[in-house]
């Protein structure tokens, strides 16, 4: 089977939906446009500098790559998978051929499901191949995956692959050519793929598999690092960590040295700059953040990190810091004229040539959608390449901004407060928007929140607060949220609204709260706890019996899904059926709104079911929405929409002007 090769240009073209008339008064194209996936996900360019790829949306919603010649200024190719099948993450193997994976997207809150087959193709769309999987020409029932680029090896990838079979497999390191295919044996990786976990290959900088992270395969709630001296050598256990006990993520190796970069909290609460020395085995801090944890900046060369060069991190808004001392002090000072050229946005270099010369910069934050930009070092010159969304890129969006507050017990939480344009912040309605996760994600001013802002474009403040047990603020923090679902991470959320009201910015009798995933959860669990502070209350795919997470979905499928539960819920039944809303709705006090996808394998229809089937037998108030083929999440924008405006018109009954 071949890739469908298209030519020309193609334009993205969404259908426009039609709502009953009570919905009518909500701005239908202002939705729409919210509701649009991003035209363009990713651009990169190639080793010389002749061409750039990216990724953008067809009419059918799937992701297309588009190669287009620089010098020529034309479209050279346009290719897409077979039926639902989007192109998901691709890169420039030399400078003539790409290699990209395949994934399947099943909802807007779930990531896309690999296909498990690497493509090949020139970047003219011709001498396409399926490098592996059964429909390539080995024919081999495997699940590939790419480990690294060989900048030394522009021919040549490296691969790691496993049985599809099997439940529990190993994983066998391949050096693979990209025009044939044909691979060369570069051992097994003694650690196994078990589901729902992924095992980290990193190669040194001799392009040699040297060190590997995965689950310990005695003992399944323990991380396990193994390093080997060369392709060659045996593999021994370089160090092995509980979770919860903090340890090291490793990054990549420092050139010339025997020395990994890393992420780490093996010293520290939050996650710092670190390295680890192999032949001593000892970690030396290079910077820490009191408060949030750090990601590394880079220097790159022929498309490889050569060395930190500074840290980005998110606090009281976006911020950077550059060291001193660093070899390539040219490229430190590119970096850092880009961040002082874009305040307030988080910029990447999202590619370069191999002379570094030329470089796609991608520039976003919470109220700017993100946009590509090319620079040219020797001519000084910033060009734009794409907006992501281009239909909004004169939008005049409703602002947000970090704020602080206290918890009850002393917790500083940090939280994104999202006005409405043109009204004073006073006395405003206002729509708590706990995020999903939850242990993990946090909200976050570096990207465009569409719920956020579609609530704010219709007048409401949006609070969306990072309660204990989000990520990113250390690991204390994190585990805080542990067996407290339902209790404590709840009370951050309110005590976020109650400092709005003393605040004077929210009207404490027209509160409401929304949320999706553990967001649906909390949102009905909030108007238990607090049943007379919320007067409406909107579940999207939400948990709502924590019992039934042990029963159903694929989080209890595999091993590691079952220690998380068992980790971060209340550990007797009875203390999950005590914070699980479907038990307590007779607490509840503000009618309901629930929203469920019937296709959601991370939160089974059931317990949408058993939340309106409580509601019901006590004749409580609810509203119901209902779509069939949606997943964790909807995908499909007209669906979207339609949630959008019947929220709305929900929210307006309840506590509009």
């Amino acid at each position: 089977m071949k890739l469908a090769l298209m030519w020309g240009v193609v334009a993205l073209m969404l259908p426009t939906a039609s709502f009953s008339s009570e919905v009518s008064d909500v701005n239908t194209e202002l939705l729409e446009n919210y509701a649009k996936h991003a035209q363009y996900l990713d651009v990169k360019i190639s080793p010389e500098g002749d061409y750039l790829a990216a990724t953008s949306r067809n009419p059918d919603g799937n992701v297309q790559l588009t190669v287009i010649d620089i010098n020529e200024s034309k479209i050279l190719s346009v290719t897409q998978g077979q039926g639902n099948e989007s192109v998901g993450s691709f890169n420039w193997a030399n400078n003539d051929r790409l290699v990209m994976t395949m994934v399947r997207e099943i909802g807007s809150l779930d990531a896309p499901i690999p296909t498990g087959e690497i493509f090949a193709m020139d970047a003219n769309g011709k001498r396409q191949e399926i490098l592996t999987g059964p429909r390539s020409d080995s024919g081999e029932y495997v699940f590939a995956q790419i480990v690294d680029f060989l900048p030394e090896d522009p021919d040549a990838i490296m691969i790691y692959q496993r049985s599809f079979t099997s439940a529990e497999p190993y994983l066998d390191l391949y050096t693979m050519k990209v025009t044939s295919g044909r691979k060369r044996a570069e051992g097994r990786i003694p650690l196994r793929a078990y589901r729902s976990t992924n095992v980290q290959v990193v190669l040194d900088d001799k392009s040699v598999s040297r060190l590997v992270l995965g689950i310990d395969p005695d003992d399944q709630n323990k991380i396990q690092i193994l390093g080997r001296d060369g392709a060659d050598q045996e593999w021994y256990e370089v160090m092995s960590y509980y979770e919860n006990e903090g340890g090291f993520t490793p990054l990549g190796w420092l050139p010339g040295t025997n020395k990994v970069i890393g992420l780490s909290d093996s010293q520290s609460d939050t996650r710092a700059l670190s390295i680890l020395d192999m032949d001593t085995k000892k970690e030396s801090v290079m910077a820490e953040h009191p408060e949030v944890d750090l990601m590394p900046i880079t220097a790159v060369k022929n498309g490889r990190a050569t060395e930190i060069i500074g840290a980005a991190f998110e606090y009281d808004g976006i911020g950077t810091f550059f060291f001193d001392g660093v070899r390539d002090e040219a490229y430190a000072k590119l970096v850092q004229s880009l961040v002082a050229t874009f305040p307030n946005q988080s910029v990447s270099i999202n590619s370069s040539t191999h002379d570094n010369q030329k470089l796609v910069i991608r520039v976003e934050s919470a109220n700017q959608p993100a946009t590509f930009y090319m620079f040219d070092r020797e001519l000084g010159k910033l060009t734009l390449i794409a907006n992501t969304r281009p239909w909004m890129q004169d939008h005049k969006f409703p602002q947000t901004q970090t704020i602080f507050y206290k918890s009850r017990d002393g917790l500083d939480i940090h939280a994104l407060l999202t006005l409405p344009k043109d009204k004073e912040a006073k006395d405003l309605p206002l729509i708590l928007l706990p995020h999903g996760g939850p242990h993990g994600p946090r909200d976050t001013v570096t990207r465009v929140d569409s719920d956020a802002k579609v609530l704010a474009e219709h007048g409401y403040a949006v609070l969306q607060p990072n309660f204990r047990g989000s990520g990113g603020f250390g690991r204390e923090f994190l585990e805080l949220g542990y067996k407290n679902w339902g209790t404590t991470m709840i009370d951050d959320m309110t005590d976020g609204v109650m400092h709005l009201v003393e605040e004077g910015i929210a009207d404490p009798d027209r509160v409401c709260v929304y949320g999706a995933s553990y967001g649906g959860y909390a949102a009905v669990q909030s108007g238990i706890r607090e049943p007379d502070l919320y007067k409406c209350i909107v579940g999207f795919v939400g948990v709502y019996d924590l019992n039934l997470m042990y029963e159903q979905g694929d989080i209890q499928q595999a091993q590691a899904g079952r220690n998380y539960l068992d980790q971060v819920l209340p550990s007797a039944e009875e203390g999950r059926e005590a914070q699980s809303p479907v038990h307590n709705v007779d607490k509840l006090k503000a009618p309901v709104f629930i929203i469920q996808g019937g296709a959601d394998v991370r939160v089974p229809k059931e317990h949408a079911y058993r939340l309106r089937d409580a509601l019901k037998e006590r004749d409580h108030p609810y509203e119901w929405m209902f779509k069939e083929g949606e997943g964790h999440g909807f995908y499909k924008p007209e669906n979207n929409v339609e949630r959008w405006q019947q929220m709305l018109t929900f929210f307006d009954k309840y506590i509009g002007e």
